[in-house]
């Protein structure tokens, strides 16, 4: 291992020096990975990646997701910063979007194919907060009783960002701007099985509700208290940004959520999303009225409308 391994204080992550991503040779991915999937997040300080270094970079972890039809190449901007160069405000779509993800989520879990991976890459930062915290759902679980457990994996929630924009105090609509909402609402299992460790974690966050064959508000208590429980310490790691630094992590064991920050104040993060394996992170989508686009089919029944689903 021609690099340096420095293992947060956590539950998971590691920060990665006396590396260069943007020339990363072939003899040094295998370990990189191998870490990757020990630590379940790395940090790479004062990488100062190009635009196309960092797709590089991440088509190593598999193929990029495009989040939007509008999207240009592998990235989008987590971004304040509205294309007319001024803020997004209170009220702006772009605002709420920010504000929603101040909540503990997974990437793209509301969409058919989840992501598996995640990167991002900071550009511009506010003087102070706008961090990023990251929970080890893998000591989660290892923290539940053997009941609970055993509980746990018998159930499935849906996943909507509707859902989860409106618990924020926020309407979305379908506009086919941010993801694949037209699709419905993904059913998932609670418990996840890594489908490269083998290790099990708890696959919840903010998009998730509606456990079938529970009352909307048993389930929405439910989520709720495991997921506090989940996101505590030692199992999360806060991360304080500076300029070039790039993190990426692994979706499938991890949430994250951002801190806030002052909006008068531009913050702008890179990212970059790997799309989920079919195999593993493909959900099949159920009727969803508040998605504009979506048809009900004879293989889909609402989840508003009855417990029971068809796969």
């Amino acid at each position: 291992m021609n690099f340096t391994v420095t293992p947060t204080d956590t539950t998971l992550g590691a920060v990665i020096t006396d590396i260069d991503l943007g020339t990363l040779a072939d003899d040094s991915w295998a370990d990189l990975y191998q870490a990757f999937l020990t630590y379940g997040m790395l940090i790479f300080p004062a990488q100062h990646l190009s635009d196309e270094e960092q797709g590089t970079f991440a088509r190593r972890f598999g193929e990029t997701e495009q989040l939007n039809p509008r999207q240009e190449g592998p990235h989008v901007n987590i971004s304040n910063e509205k294309i007319d160069g001024g803020l997004a405000k209170p009220g702006d779509y772009q605002y709420q979007l920010l504000r929603g993800n101040e909540g503990w989520h997974t990437d793209s879990t509301y969409m058919p194919l989840a992501s598996k991976v995640a990167m991002l890459a900071a550009q511009v930062l506010p003087p102070e907060g706008g961090e990023t915290e990251f929970a080890d759902m893998r000591a989660a679980w290892d923290n539940l009783t053997q009941e609970e457990q055993a509980h746990l994996e018998k159930l499935s929630a849906y996943h909507s960002l509707y859902y989860s924009q409106e618990q924020a105090g926020f309407k979305h609509t379908t506009d086919n701007l941010y993801g694949l909402h037209e699709k419905g609402a993904p059913l998932r299992p609670i418990i996840k099985v890594h489908p490269e460790t083998d290790r099990k974690s708890i696959y919840t966050g903010r998009h998730a509700y509606g456990i079938p064959g529970l009352a909307p508000e048993e389930s929405e208590k439910m989520l709720a208290a495991l997921l506090t429980e989940a996101c505590q310490p030692p199992r999360v790691y806060r991360h304080t940004w500076s300029v070039g630094d790039l993190v990426v992590w692994d979706n499938r064991c991890l949430m994250h959520r951002a801190c806030t920050y002052d909006p008068k104040y531009p913050r702008v993060l890179r990212g970059t999303r790997i799309s989920g394996d079919v195999e593993t992170e493909l959900a099949p989508t159920h009727a969803d009225e508040r998605a504009a686009g979506f048809k009900p089919t004879t293989s889909n029944i609402s989840p508003l409308a009855s417990s029971t689903s068809i796969s």
